[in-house]
């Protein structure tokens, strides 16, 4: 989706950092309402637990990682909605925390879901959260870093 968003904001010649901006909070809020849709069809579990909020879900209490995912993704929207309202936010900032943010609770989650791909000792989803959180960390630091300081003039000893 993200590669689409550039092609078509290049384009068409718009900003795609503004657009990003503009669309994070109504993404995470879709995703947290969406994640219900797990919860009505009873998929997206986690493991059996004994904790007094567990679901009964395949014959067994269960983690209900959809609802650990939409208080999160709830959370991740109150966060961006106030952070927009800093005085230093830069073009690109909420969207680039909503990656990060969005990115490291779906790794939590992800770590307690029973029906994932694994790829080694990770499910594919946690992979890919951390590829996605520290390609968006890198690019926070990248567009906050300040001009390098200038080179001190060479000595005699030089």
């Amino acid at each position: 989706a993200i590669v689409v968003g550039i092609w078509y904001t290049r384009r068409h010649h718009l900003n795609f950092w503004q657009l990003a901006d503009i669309a994070a909070p109504s993404l995470i809020l879709g995703q947290a309402i969406g994640r219900w849709g797990n919860f009505f069809n009873q998929e997206a579990y986690g493991y059996p637990t004994t904790l007094p909020w567990a679901m009964y879900i395949a014959g067994e209490w269960r983690h209900p990682t959809f609802l650990y995912e939409s208080l999160w993704n709830l959370g991740v929207f109150v966060f961006l909605i106030l952070w927009r309202r800093r005085p230093k936010v830069q073009q690109g900032d909420i969207f680039l925390y909503y990656l990060i943010l969005y990115s490291l609770g779906r790794f939590w989650i992800e770590g307690l879901r029973t029906d994932s791909l694994m790829l080694g000792p990770l499910r594919g989803a946690q992979v890919m959260s951390l590829l996605l959180a520290g390609t968006a960390v890198l690019l926070l630091g990248q567009r906050h870093r300040g001009p390098l300081p200038p080179s001190p003039p060479p000595t005699k000893n030089d």
